[in-house]
């Protein structure tokens, strides 16, 4: 039977309070992206009476409802014949939906703005490092020897996965240099070049620059400039702060220069001014300061987990879903990061894996459970997905629309971040946030890691089928 695209646009809008409530609208590959003038006119239930309708949510003030890849197309274009209202991309919308934002919101989806682009870069470099951890691992395939000690011909083969899972890291600031010069308007390959100028070779390597600074090994080398004051030759590797406030600033200058300098001297005047004054600007304040507002960041999250390593783990584990519905979980790459440059390994990205598997989990139950084929269809492709770590068609598809998987989700989430947290779990980086994760574990932790698998496999899973028995039971109650 042909589905009515029209009829379901027409329900949709009554849904959402009528085309007056309307102000742009446009879609991306799953989802119609809409900006209202108030949310509070959305009535939910006859939403989510709609056939093709899978869920809703807000994030960055962008009201978006589930509908799936092909099927929204055809209805967004019903929709807009249906309202009169011109037809916009995705970043019209996102750009229309953060006027609404306040100024913690909008310093947040800032950062997602600007790491989401590169997520693929890192989390391959991630999965690389996880398969050369594998390789270099003693004992974990052959007793009281690694791979490479067994077979040494890999030697070539490990070196150059190395060199690959490290370049991404090495370069970073470079890699959030065009993405954030990108964001806020300024000249990406500028962008990419102050970023570069933050892990000069000739620069003291940031990893060695505690060792100096406490007297351990060497010194730290200054530029002289003109006897007046020193700049520390010191480099940025792996760090996210200072690039990220440099190319904010190198944005704003760029700007600055580009109303005022006349066009036909600008390629030769703006770009070489602009790198000069961001560039010392950057070693001279904006690194020293943001490095050590870095450290303060990261001594301060590991001070709470090291003194109550339970309670954070349980927050971390019960919050970071809901935090996702908000869009504010993307701040949680930059800290991982730092943890990863400062201290070696993060224990925040090994949660934020068991998380997303929880709400896999949960969704799977719901296929178990679901009696309609639409219902279990959504269940069974919205749990495989999460299990690769894109949790929003489990959790706005399937567990938030029913609520009682989402809490069997979290507590699952919860019992498992305290067990990894308690046997100290570290990831060396960050890698496919699912089922792939223990690749990105640090090996003498894969075992704990395996076992808070475990429990966000079964957990979530029988939780969801109790309490859906549970509600199955009442409803009957309640019509006897």
């Amino acid at each position: 039977m042909s589905k009515d695209y029209r009829r379901t646009a027409e329900e949709i809008l009554q849904g959402i309070g009528g085309k007056e409530n309307l102000v742009q609208a446009a879609h991306c590959v799953t989802r119609l992206r809409l900006v209202l003038k108030d949310e509070g006119k959305v009535d939910a239930d006859k939403l989510q009476k709609v056939e093709l309708v899978k869920g809703h949510f807000t994030n960055a003030g962008v009201f978006q409802i589930v509908i799936g890849p092909n099927e929204v197309e055809k209805v967004y274009k019903e929709f807009v014949e249906l309202t009169g209202v011109e037809t916009s991309t995705v970043s019209d919308v996102k750009e229309a939906g953060s006027k609404k934002l306040n100024p913690f919101q909008r310093l947040i989806k800032t950062f997602s703005d600007v790491f989401m682009p590169i997520l693929p870069a890192i989390i391959t470099a991630g999965l690389l490092m996880g398969i050369n951890n594998l390789i270099g691992a003693e004992g974990l395939f052959i007793e009281d020897k690694s791979l490479l000690e067994a077979y040494p011909q890999l030697e070539g083969l490990w070196d150059l996965i190395n060199t690959m899972a490290n370049t991404a890291f090495v370069f970073l600031p470079a890699i959030v240099g065009w993405s954030a010069a990108k964001r806020f308007g300024g000249s990406e390959i500028l962008g990419i070049v102050l970023g570069l100028l933050l892990v000069h070779p000739d620069l003291l390597n940031a990893w060695n620059y505690g060792k100096a600074a406490a007297g351990i090994e060497g010194e730290i080398p200054y530029f002289d400039i003109l006897g007046l004051f020193q700049i520390e030759k010191v480099g940025y590797q792996g760090q996210i702060l200072p690039v990220f406030v440099a190319a904010y600033v190198l944005s704003v200058v760029e700007k600055w220069l580009k109303k005022r300098v006349p066009n036909a001297i600008q390629l030769l005047v703006v770009p070489i001014t602009t790198i000069v004054i961001t560039g010392g600007l950057a070693l001279a304040v904006i690194g020293p300061v943001t490095r050590h507002l870095g450290d303060l960041l990261t001594q301060g999250i590991v001070m709470i987990y090291e003194t109550a390593p339970a309670v954070g783990a349980f927050l971390f584990g019960s919050l970071y879903a809901p935090l996702v519905i908000t869009g504010m979980h993307h701040m949680f790459i930059a800290v991982d990061l730092q943890l990863i440059t400062q201290n070696g390994g993060t224990f925040i990205w090994p949660m934020i894996a068991l998380s997303n598997i929880a709400q896999g989990s949960a969704a799977l139950a719901m296929f178990w459970v679901a009696k309609n084929a639409n219902e279990k269809s959504m269940a069974s492709t919205s749990a495989l997905s999460a299990y690769f770590g894109i949790t929003e068609p489990a959790m706005f598809g399937v567990n938030l629309r029913h609520k009682f998987p989402f809490y069997a989700a979290i507590t699952g989430s919860a019992l498992a971040a305290i067990f990894v947290s308690l046997n100290g779990v570290l990831a060396p980086a960050i890698g496919v946030g699912g089922l792939p994760a223990f690749i990105s574990i640090m090996v003498e932790h894969i075992p704990m890691f395996l076992v808070g698998m475990a429990i966000v496999l079964i957990v979530p899973f029988l939780l969801t089928v109790l309490l859906h028995n549970i509600s199955k039971k009442r409803a009957q109650k309640s019509q006897a």
